[in-house]
């Protein structure tokens, strides 16, 4: 879960980092969905913030099913409709 301008790089670099870091244990990562959210960097973090905090696995899969509308302060969120298993 991140933001990013380059999703795909983003990708490759969780998973091919040197560091031995907490999410390092979990590789490789699959990209399952993402979300086009504002053009704005601090929105993004404020939305990511939103989702971390809810510390929800369950709010994370429904993030990933396709038929999920979000709403709330989620309702900005715009699925980008080019990746699936």
């Amino acid at each position: 879960m991140g933001y990013s301008n380059d999703p795909q790089r983003r990708l490759v670099e969780h998973n091919n980092s040197p560091h031995n870091t907490y999410t390092s244990k979990y590789r490789p990562w699959i990209l399952k969905a993402y979300f086009m959210c504002s053009e704005s960097e601090g929105e993004a973090m404020r939305i990511e913030r939103f989702i971390k905090e809810q510390k929800s696995r369950k709010l994370l899969e429904k993030l990933c099913d396709p038929s999920f509308i979000p709403t709330g302060i989620l309702a900005q969120l715009v699925r980008v409709p080019d990746v699936r298993d």
